[in-house]
């Protein structure tokens, strides 16, 4: 049998193979009850709306933009766009129309499948900025049926199409999807956008075929596995990890029912794999930290104890020291007292492979999920190498690296700047109508400049130390990357986000963003009153709590990098305001021009400062808000 190579291959192998027909193949809930559908019913799904968008004249290099939550049906949606030769756009759901506009109308999409009428709308208010859209489908018709609109569908009506399209068209399917070559796009993903405009990748049915397998190379995955589908159908992981790595092991990908339940239904589907990005983690450590805090003393105490436990065991493995019997035992009793129960807790029970990645994971977390129990590692890629460079072996991960090169990459550091580069079948096809810019990052023999500083340690394990544009130096010298002082500080539940700055300057300073769940619920326990957000972040008694957080993660710094003054924002970053990306990665030459005032008040000497900040609104309004920002020193 020829090897398989490309999407639409494994798909038809899949739902005919007996192997893999009956499997699992995806599961949703919907109104609290878990519905599976099997490959052979995936395929099924996918040929009927294949052959509804071929009737109505969508074929090869169309474009299907996909906008919504993750569902059954979007996932059939991108699977038919390429069964037809065309190309599917993931759009980040939660972006504003304006910031939708633009992505829709550069890929120049002729249909977009929307989950609900909340993406519908948005698409509708922006219609005229879309001259190429023709169709526009929803999966969920509520509140949708009074609407008349020349160009809506359900995905019921297009699947219908596909059916009476395909009993007049016999065999039409099968010869478009032997038509689809390995070089040919399957899918343009759009980048984060940090420094400007989003950039759209093109990703080939190879770059994603031969990307899985050197994945499928190192880790476990097995038929019966189950893959939690939460992230956003845009994040590159989410179709690798997620989309990919199921097609070619015939896993199970489950989908929760919303963001809300999310924690519910990871308990009841108990995955045995998951990814997640930093805020995902961090988000999970604040949550149990929390819920530590409201239990009754002896509960606390055994939490914090063992949580130590759990520390020290991880550090001294990471140094490569031994662990004493005292130290072994105390970590099975605290197995059997804290450690179990917490990943019953998370739903991490049956979990083998969990992988973070998007960004780097704060040690200290990256080390108290590994210390329960949990096989937590460190995976390094990017959108435009298909999501995977490298991924640390089980047994070898370490807070310090993001592990070798995976089977069939190369990397290598650009003795000039320590910049990375990579080589590797994931590198991408180039940037959709970006020539120029493309030719900026790619070499011509296939090398791909990350733009990230850098090396590869005696193990011949990948260290990642920060974007190499924002790697400074102090005014002293003192090399500065700002994404190790965050990272620290991020450990903290009570704090969300950190901007520091330093180079350039004599010392190391930041901007703060709170926890508001977990801040609130300590003022609410300390019966501290407040209304809301700005409220909150500027009592006094909250800034003695970030001060005295600051101080206790200093302590673990050296004195040259320590947090020396700093300031909390009454506000959180955000993606609509353009101070951080979809994926939570800080815009900092915005941040670096919107804050400017306050940078040049943190080194003036200054203990206030007023601003006037831009908001956005969920509906794409701005205003302007006065701000009083208090600037104290860190103890």
């Amino acid at each position: 049998m020829a090897e398989l190579a490309t999407i639409p291959a494994y798909l038809q192998r899949n739902g005919t193979d007996g192997k893999y027909a009956k499997a699992p193949a995806i599961r949703e809930k919907n109104l609290g009850i878990w519905l599976t559908f099997t490959w052979s019913e995936y395929l099924e799904n996918v040929q009927d709306f294949s052959l509804g968008l071929a009737s109505l004249g969508f074929g090869k290099d169309d474009k299907v933009a996909l906008i919504g939550n993750n569902r059954p049906r979007l996932y059939w949606a991108q699977f038919s766009a390429m069964c037809l030769g065309g190309q599917a756009v993931p759009v980040y759901h939660e972006a504003i129309a304006t910031e939708m506009s633009f992505v829709l109308a550069h890929c120049a999409a002729s249909v977009i499948v929307a989950v609900d009428q909340e993406q519908v709308d948005k698409v509708l208010e922006i219609r005229d900025q879309l001259p190429n859209l023709k169709c526009l489908i929803y999966d969920y018709p509520r509140g949708l049926r009074g609407y008349d609109v020349d160009i809506l569908k359900s995905f019921e009506d297009v699947q219908a199409l596909g059916r009476d399209f395909g009993a007049k068209n016999q065999g039409y399917f099968e010869a478009e999807v032997a038509k689809v070559k390995p070089d040919d796009v399957a899918l343009i993903n759009y980048t984060s956008g940090t420094t400007g405009q989003p950039k759209g990748v093109l990703l080939s049915h190879d770059n994603f075929i031969k990307t899985t397998q050197s994945y499928l190379a190192a880790e476990d995955v097995r038929i019966t596995d189950d893959f939690l589908a939460y992230l956003p159908l845009a994040w590159v992981g989410e179709t690798l990890y997620g989309t990919c790595v199921s097609l070619l092991s015939g896993c199970a990908t489950n989908c929760p029912e919303t963001p809300d339940t999310l924690e519910r239904d990871m308990r009841e589907i108990g995955p045995t794999g998951i990814i997640g990005a930093p805020r995902v983690w961090e988000g999970m450590l604040t949550k149990l930290q929390v819920r530590a805090s409201d239990a009754s003393p002896l509960k606390r105490n055994v939490f914090q104890y063992f949580q130590n436990v759990a520390l020290e065991v991880e550090n001294r493995k990471a140094e490569g020291q031994d662990i004493s019997a005292g130290l072994s035992l105390k970590h099975a009793i605290g197995e059997f007292l804290v450690y179990g129960p917490l990943r019953d807790q998370l739903g991490l029970r049956r979990a083998r492979w969990c992988l973070t990645g998007g960004a780097p994971l704060g040690p200290d977390v990256f080390r108290f999920f590994r210390g329960i129990g949990i096989n937590l590692k460190q995976v390094y890629g990017m959108t435009e190498m298909t999501g995977l460079v490298s991924l640390q072996p089980n047994g070898q991960a370490n807070s310090d690296t993001v592990g070798p090169a995976s089977e069939g990459i190369e990397i290598k550091v650009d003795e000039a700047n320590s910049e990375l580069m990579v080589r590797s079948p994931g590198v991408f096809k180039g940037y959709f109508k970006e020539d120029a810019k493309t030719n900026e990052v790619l070499t011509d023999d296939g090398w791909y400049r990350t733009g990230d500083a850098g090396l590869i340690n005696e193990r011949g394990h990948l260290v990642v130390i920060d974007r190499a544009k924002d790697v400074g130096k102090l005014a002293d010298g003192t090399p500065f990357a700002p994404q190790f002082i965050e990272l620290k500080l991020k450990y903290s539940p009570y704090i969300n986000e950190v901007v520091a700055f330093g180079d350039g300057h004599p010392f190391v300073t930041a901007m703060v963003a709170i926890d508001f769940d977990s801040v609130g619920n300590w003022a609410d326990k300390d019966n501290l009153p407040y209304t809301n957000y700005v409220d909150l972040s500027s009592k006094n008694e909250v800034r003695t709590l970030i001060a005295e957080e600051i101080r206790k993660i200093n302590i673990g710094i050296p004195e040259v990098s320590r947090v020396k003054r700093f300031l909390l924002l009454t506000k959180d970053l955000d993606a609509d305001d353009n101070e951080v990306t979809r994926t939570r990665k800080l815009r900092r030459s915005y941040i670096a021009e919107k804050y400017g005032p306050v940078v040049e008040a943190f080194y003036g000497g200054a203990d206030n400062i007023e601003l006037k900040l831009d908001v956005t609104f969920e509906d794409g309004t701005r205003s302007q808000v006065d701000s009083h920002l208090i600037i104290q020193d860190a103890a």
